[in-house]
């Protein structure tokens, strides 16, 4: 019988082994400190595992992450050479995605803090809205995540641009390569990054950047969505750029630290929504599911999907 372990220090791994047990009934499933004999265990889900953990366990065919993005296995400098890592790539996860990004562009293009800021006081405050083809939204990251909330935003009919290593053919949205970044910028007024973590986009979303957005568009002023990684975002240079308007808002789901600390000025900002890096949650039983049904075409012989580049990073 094959062996997976979970290997999740910071999660409550007790529901990921009662859904992988019902999503794979052949598999012997346990929960890392408790997982048994270390030569038994042929497959492991991770999610920010200590050092040594994973290498410790000689038989290992498969590393699956347990999130959309790999950063969390890559930070292990102790992992096994050799051994693939897969990432996920499950429907569900993408369309919870396209919610929370198609929910926080529209927040903004319909102006909605100042709706609820004219409620709060009582206040009947009714002004011109725009309408969405008039706002430019651009996603940086146009991986699996970025493609489909581009589709879904340009359904909406919003001017729909993006950005990625190389251009991508996406109906209805303007591309651009690596090469094409600040034109890219130039024409943007909300700014959505769902990059993977790599040392190329560590500390990118910073001042110098947010003065290349566009001032042009309807909202007077860029906002900046960042559901991809904390580390991409200098957050001084945010509240800098917000307190001097060079950034209109923001929405922030990813810190350098998390949770973030109480004492972080971006909690009691009035122009910046914090949610606590749920924009795509993993839900146990159908990521599980995902996990098993790449084991048993893994076992009958088929290729694993959604493999990561270590080099790249994603």
């Amino acid at each position: 019988m094959s062996a997976l372990v979970f290997v999740t220090p910071t999660w409550d791994a007790t529901s990921w082994a009662e859904a992988m047990r019902k999503a794979a009934p052949g598999l012997d499933v346990s929960i890392w400190p408790d997982s048994g004999k270390a030569e038994d265990v042929t497959y492991a889900c991770a999610w920010l595992p200590p050092p040594d953990v994973v290498k410790s366990f000689p038989n290992l065919k498969v590393i699956f992450s347990l999130g959309a993005g790999v950063d969390a296995i890559l930070s292990d400098p102790t992992l096994p050479v050799g051994v693939p890592i897969v990432r996920v790539n499950d429907p569900d996860l993408t369309n919870r995605m396209s919610e929370y990004v198609v929910l926080h562009v529209l927040m903004h293009h319909r102006q909605q803090r100042r709706l609820d800021d004219a409620q709060a006081k009582g206040e009947w405050n009714s002004f011109p809205q725009h309408a969405a083809k008039d706002l430019s939204v651009g996603i940086m990251g146009l991986g699996v995540l970025g493609q489909d909330a581009a589709r879904k935003l340009a359904m909406l009919g919003f001017n729909v641009r993006g950005w990625s290593r190389t251009k991508k053919d996406i109906p209805g949205v303007e591309s651009f390569d690596a090469a094409g970044l600040d034109a890219f910028l130039s024409g943007t007024d909300i700014l959505v990054s769902l990059l993977p973590a790599t040392v190329d986009t560590d500390g990118i979303l910073n001042t110098a950047l947010f003065k290349k957005l566009s001032r042009r568009g309807p909202l007077g002023a860029p906002v900046i969505i960042n559901a991809g990684r904390g580390r991409q975002q200098n957050e001084d240079d945010i509240l800098a750029c917000l307190e001097d308007s060079t950034l209109l808002a923001a929405t922030l789901d990813v810190f350098h630290k998390e949770p973030l600390s109480t004492s972080s000025a971006l909690w009691k900002h009035p122009r910046v929504t914090i949610t606590p890096h749920a924009a795509a949650d993993s839900e146990p039983a159908t990521i599980c599911s995902y996990v098993a049904e790449q084991i048993r075409k893994f076992e009958a012989g088929a290729p694993l999907e959604n493999l990561v580049d270590t080099k790249r990073g994603y």
